[in-house]
């Protein structure tokens, strides 16, 4: 967040640090570090410069006090263009690069493009190949025009023609194909080889031979001379530079749509959101002026700003942009609220918790960051080929031009170099490079518009081949949202004060059921008593001293372990059970003080999910730490057979241990923080995304809503993608498997034709933009 200066708060908005406008077509506001447009009717000339503001309020606070936000540093830097502060730039193919300016690729000589995609970038790259391409379009026509038909026409003299081809190629070869050299020599300095290589390597020595040709013909054989002069190639040359160009503007074009969710999620954020001040005024504020516990009002048809909890009013939001789920939700005070979800009717009260990088719509942009930048397993392949690759292609290269000299047709040289060019050209390592990373940026985008969040690549890949599902039960396969039930008291202890040593115990739980124990106590006016000494046992309950009382809470393994005999009440917490409830006991002093039951009911999408899990083939079993007949009543109606009831933390993980070992494909889905052993340990891990941090840590793929049919969505996603994947590498392997041998001519002895350098270029250009068209039509396909 950029805070801003105001006098109303003054040392809550004060920041020394602010950014400087940037004179260009985005400027950047000095006092809150918003993006304004030159058109801005607030802005003031100051020191000879002026400077743009995103309100009159900001233009007032910064005419307050200028030298506040502009340091002497500032100024001296005012007018220069710099990128986003802090933006990164990284490598489509080579994700390890990381570097903080705009550049090309050390490795592959692809343009750097920014780790975090941001809606008002703009594409420097593709706007210079553009003008470089239509610039010189015209030289390259007349130039294909005069080889191809000048001497039927008759204008010129041979010579004189190949001076006018000269001349003409120059700003094409010189200019226009400037950057393809420097990547070709930056290759060879890094000592890595790539197609920037083959294309300086083949344009340059169609080039050069042809400038020789023109100043020094006399220094060629008679085999060399075609039409009165010795064979000049002007035309291959410009046209490959012409060809490489147009190809890299259509693939820089469909990259930049690899991006298309994530723009369309930072897309999602409303500019400004209204905040309620201590004295009860009101005002429209930019969204980066928002601060955690500011209170905000959300009106009809607006957008929630940022996370936080109700204070007031009533409404239903829809949250289909983040969560996928179609219906919109009930909101009331205690709800949580998430950032950029539309309020459809009722005015909300809001109090913010979470702004900036902590937003669930921030996370969620930064993990599909993430795991579009990811490797995925299957691209091992393609990178081992693509590292010998090109100096394959150089061989043979040489090899054409060494075999065509000696045994082809006159003029046999000629033959040779040409058909050395064409080998060097359409030979297109990108094609394999890109074959995997296209898809898993359209795919993961694709997964976050439907709620489901792939950490990486290898998660995408692996999910198809899961083949047992084990899943948790409270906030799982349940609301998490527990609703406490009764309290039975054991002796002549009331059931009153049952509740109140739990709930009083519970204060310092986080899980779901203590949250159901707490709130009832509370409901009924119980004082609640602090708690000391607690602890915590991951899956089996609670320990704690209350009021000078030694108490445990928890289920049979704990009251097993405290020695506490639960005999006498095992009939009723079992009659409770197969209602579906949880069941927990609490011992004082080593006594049995009563039980606690706690249903929490079925999530409604559970038995869909359930019913496509198994129409699948997939395996599922219930793991989880309530008791087993709480359990089996669960399983029973959600059609699970197989159930494990009281397990610890250790247990699930044991679970999973040895399903794996039976050769299995396991996936575990979960949401507290007993579940974050097995979540890590599973072959692929699941997190519901309204469970613990941990949780979601530990796990490669997360479920925003916590919808278990998003299980199905990332199933169905996993194998298309892995679909696209292969087709990709298979005709990046077939593309270059015959495009190179065409190219080297070794179909002319059976049909006399030759593959031009033009052609080859021409096919070049399209193999890579064809992998990124092929890869964008995942976005369409879930």
């Amino acid at each position: 967040m950029t805070p801003k200066n105001s006098e109303q708060h003054p040392p809550r908005h004060h920041h020394p640090n602010v950014q400087v406008p940037v004179i260009g077509p985005n400027l950047t506001d000095p006092v809150c570090g918003m993006r304004v447009k030159e058109s801005s009717p607030h802005h003031v000339e100051r020191d000879r410069q002026r400077f743009y503001f995103c309100s009159a309020k900001c233009m007032g606070t910064f005419n307050s006090d200028p030298d506040k936000f502009l340091t002497q540093k500032n100024k001296s830097e005012i007018g220069l263009q710099h990128p986003a502060p802090g933006t990164v730039y990284t490598c489509p193919m080579h994700p390890e690069i990381r570097q903080d300016h705009p550049g090309s690729c050390p490795k592959c000589g692809m343009a750097l493009e920014p780790l975090m995609p941001s809606l008002e970038e703009d594409n420097p790259e593709l706007d210079d190949f553009t003008r470089r391409f239509w610039w010189t379009l015209p030289f390259t026509v007349v130039i294909t025009v005069l080889a191809m038909f000048g001497h039927q026409l008759g204008w010129f003299s041979m010579a004189t023609q190949t001076w006018i081809e000269l001349i003409l190629s120059l700003p094409v070869v010189l200019w226009a194909g400037q950057p393809f050299f420097a990547r070709g020599w930056q290759s060879v300095v890094n000592r890595s080889p790539n197609m920037w290589t083959l294309i300086g390597l083949g344009t340059a020595a169609a080039f050069i031979y042809s400038v020789v040709a023109t100043l020094a013909p006399g220094v060629f054989p008679e085999t060399f001379m075609s039409m009165g002069r010795v064979a000049v190639y002007f035309e291959a040359a410009v046209v490959i530079i012409s060809l490489t160009l147009f190809g890299q503007i259509l693939e820089l074009r469909a990259r930049s749509q690899t991006s298309a969710a994530i723009k369309s999620l930072l897309g999602l954020a409303p500019k400004t959101a209204r905040r309620i001040n201590p004295d009860g005024t009101e005002e429209d504020v930019p969204l980066t002026h928002v601060h955690k516990g500011d209170r905000l009002r959300v009106r009809p048809g607006e957008k929630v700003p940022v996370d936080g909890v109700v204070e007031d009013g009533a409404s239903s939001l829809d949250e289909s942009m983040l969560t996928g789920e179609s219906l919109p939700v009930s909101k009331r005070p205690g709800d949580k609220v998430i950032g950029a979800t539309m309020n459809t009717s009722g005015a909300l009260i809001i109090r913010a918790e979470k702004v900036g990088s902590a937003t669930v719509l921030s996370q969620i942009v930064q993990l599909v960051a993430q795991a579009q930048r990811s490797r995925a397993p299957m691209q091992r392949m393609a990178d081992f080929v693509a590292g010998y690759f090109v100096m394959a292609v150089v061989a043979i290269a040489m090899i054409t031009l060494v075999v065509w000299g000696l045994f082809g047709p006159q003029p046999s040289w000629v033959y040779g170099l040409i058909n050395a060019v064409a080998v060097l050209i359409i030979a297109c390592p990108c094609a394999l490079g890109l074959a995997t990373p296209m898809s898993i940026m359209v795919a993961t985008g694709r997964g976050a518009t439907q709620g489901v969040l792939f950490r990486d690549a290898a998660a995408i890949e692996n999910f198809r081949k899961v083949d047992t599902l084990i899943v948790d039960k409270t906030g799982t396969l349940t609301e998490g949202r527990p609703a406490f039930e009764q309290a039975v008291a054991a002796g002549d202890m009331h059931a009153d004060e049952v509740l109140r040593l739990a709930a009083s115990l519970d204060q310092g739980s986080e899980h779901p059921l203590a949250d159901a124990i707490v709130y009832a106590a509370r409901e009924r006016g119980l004082s609640l008593s602090a708690v000391n000494e607690f602890e915590s046992g991951s899956g089996i309950g609670v320990r704690g001293n209350v009021e000078g009382k030694t108490l445990a809470l928890g289920n049979t393994t704990l009251m097993d372990q405290e020695g506490v005999d639960v005999t006498i009440m095992a009939s009723t917490a079992e009659s409770l059970r197969k209602t579906g409830a949880s069941v927990m006991y609490l011992a004082m002093d080593g006594q049995l003080a009563g039980l606690l039951a706690v249903s929490d009911p079925i999530k409604k999408s559970t038995p869909e999910a359930m019913q496509e899990l198994k129409a699948a083939g997939i395996r599922v079993i219930m793991a989880t730490g309530d008791g087993v007949s709480t359990a089996r009543a669960v399983a029973q109606r959600l059609g699970i057979d197989e159930v494990h009831g009281e397990v610890k933390p250790a247990d699930k993980l044991d679970l999973v241990s040895k399903l794996q070992a039976q050769g299995r494909i396991v996936a575990m889905a979960g949401d507290g923080i007993n579940d974050a052993p097995a979540l890590a340990k599973a072959n692929v891990g699941i997190a519901m995304g309204t469970g613990t941090d941990v949780a979601m840590n530990s796990a490669q793929v997360t479920l925003v809503k916590g919808d278990l049919r998003g299980i199905s969505i990332a199933r169905h996603l996993s194998d298309l993608t892995v679909a696209n994947m292969k087709q990709n590498l298979g005709f990046a392997f077939v593309y270059n498997a015959l495009g190179v041998p065409l190219a080297a001519g070794v179909l002319y002895p059976l049909t006399g034709l030759l593959l031009s350098p033009m052609f080859a270029a021409l096919a070049m250009s399209l193999s890579s933009a064809s992998v990124v068209f092929n890869a964008l039509r995942l976005r369409k396909s879930v």
